[in-house]
């Protein structure tokens, strides 16, 4: 099994809905992801995925996120906007569009999202 990360940043607001503490408050991350894929075979040109693909299928992600209020996008006018719930937004985001270049022979393994350089929450399936 062959497994790439890539990593991306970007700066948003949000507030935990039913949480009773400072993060009930609106305030700002610069917050940095992860995303690793795992593939059991590569390409003819020996990659699994090629880096700037990856990049540009997490680009639209991230971007829908950043600078914004993350609290008013969709899911996240809902789902609370916890870094376990953003970690599972990035897998689910990232792995649609992956599908849809690879057809299945690349997955996302896990998405890891860091709030703070010392706080961080991963999905993984």
């Amino acid at each position: 099994m062959y497994e790439v990360t890539v990593e991306a940043h970007f700066s948003s607001g949000h507030f935990l809905r039913e949480y009773y503490g400072k993060c009930e408050n609106p305030h700002g991350h610069n917050y940095r992801v992860l995303v690793t894929l795992a593939g059991a075979e590569l390409e003819p040109n020996g990659l699994l995925l090629d880096f700037k693909i990856l990049k540009d299928i997490l680009r639209p992600v991230v971007n829908y996120l950043d600078h914004h209020m993350i609290n008013e996008l969709p899911p996240f006018d809902v789902v609370n906007p916890s870094a376990e719930n953003l970690a599972k937004y990035f897998f689910d985001e990232t792995n649609l569009r992956l599908s849809e270049i690879t057809g299945g022979r690349v997955r996302v393994k896990q998405s890891t999202i860091f709030e703070t350089d010392t706080s961080q929450a991963t999905y993984y399936e």
